[in-house]
């Protein structure tokens, strides 16, 4: 897949997420602001925030719970962790984690995270990556993590939802200029 295509995916995600946004019955935005709902706001898709990252698998998980905003602790178990190169304002890279959680049952990994730009130009809880592996995951596994899917818990936009906040195990030292934006 070229960067365009990649681009033109990115982008048409979001119009769908935005679409959704104003007009489905399960939008976290109250009704009265649907109407005038005229879209989220994004960085602009960036390659270079598409990242390789190396997984390392926890082969007896540990659970751990992590404090929920507007809600109940959630209980979830340290599945793998992510290894990459951060890009840096200056150009450069930092070594970086993340770590995946799990929970029994489900395949999809979560991963939020804080960096630089939470409570600044992202919002102040952190942001969210959720990753579908295709097959099970290995020590040494290299997957995609692209922050340009990096998306804005639905409490930001309403009290009747709770949102799992990133532990400190997930704040990013660097700033992570990809995914939404706050509004």
């Amino acid at each position: 897949m070229t960067d365009d295509d990649w681009a033109a995916q990115v982008r048409a995600n979001r119009a769908e997420k935005d679409e959704f946004f104003a007009e489905h019955r399960q939008s976290p935005l109250p009704a009265e602001e649907r109407e005038s709902f005229d879209g989220l706001d994004y960085f602009d898709p960036d390659p270079a925030y598409r990242l390789s990252a190396t997984v390392t698998v926890h082969d007896d998980p540990d659970p751990v719970e992590l404090t929920v905003r507007n809600g109940e602790a959630a209980r979830f178990e340290r599945a793998v962790t992510f290894s990459f190169a951060l890009p840096r304002d200056d150009g450069g890279t930092a070594e970086a984690t993340l770590v995946g959680y799990g929970r029994d049952g489900e395949e999809t990994l979560f991963v939020p995270f804080r960096d630089k730009t939470t409570g600044q130009e992202t919002y102040d809880g952190g942001r969210y990556m959720d990753l579908h592996p295709e097959g099970t995951l290995s020590d040494a596994d290299d997957v995609v993590l692209d922050f340009n899917l990096a998306y804005t818990p639905f409490c930001a936009f309403s009290d009747a939802f709770a949102c799992p906040l990133p532990p400190t195990e997930n704040w990013l030292e660097g700033a992570v200029r990809a995914g939404e934006r706050s509004r």
